[in-house]
């Protein structure tokens, strides 16, 4: 492997590391483990594609798709994208520590904005509640939750609330 083509290559499997942003304030901290099929790297885009069996692990975030794409540009990570039948994630929130799970036909992580937009067929569930819709939007930074027509869905939005245990009302 002659020296460009392997910077190539590490620059590629770093673009990644900025997923961590989604999971716990640790996480960051962590290895990140990323495996793929294969791997397509276009330094004049700035985009990286990998291909076949994804899956990413930094301590407590776990992602799996079919593709991912990493959108770079100045040197900063900008926006990632996954696409699977379906793409799946896990992380465990810094906020109440109940595992969150979401999947979706496509994922797009936009870091500036702190946002997890899950697109086509999207469910996002934490601790026996859940949210379904054709589209959702979930920002990290105020864990608020968008679904349906405020982030152009098309249909309606289905809502599961598992009711307290161990609280009796007066």
């Amino acid at each position: 492997m002659n020296l460009n083509k392997g910077r190539g290559l590490i620059c590629g499997l770093l673009m990644a590391v900025t997923i961590s942003a989604w999971g716990l304030e640790n996480d960051r901290n962590q290895p990140m483990s990323l495996e793929a099929d294969s791997l397509s790297i276009n330094e004049s885009t700035g985009v990286s594609l990998y291909e076949g069996n994804v899956t990413i692990v930094q301590g407590s975030m776990k992602l799996w798709a079919d593709r991912l794409w990493v959108h770079r540009s100045a040197g900063k990570t900008e926006k990632i994208v996954s696409e699977g039948q379906p793409t799946r994630f896990s992380q465990l929130p810094e906020v109440d520590g109940v595992e969150v799970h979401g999947q979706a036909m496509r994922i797009e992580i936009h870091l500036k904005r702190n946002e997890m937009l899950l697109i086509d067929d999207a469910l996002l569930e934490q601790g026996g509640n859940s949210f379904r819709n054709d589209r959702i939007v979930y920002n990290r930074a105020n864990a608020q939750v968008r679904a349906g027509s405020s982030v152009q869905g098309k249909q309606r939005v289905q809502v599961v609330i598992e009711p307290q245990t161990g609280k009796t009302e007066p």
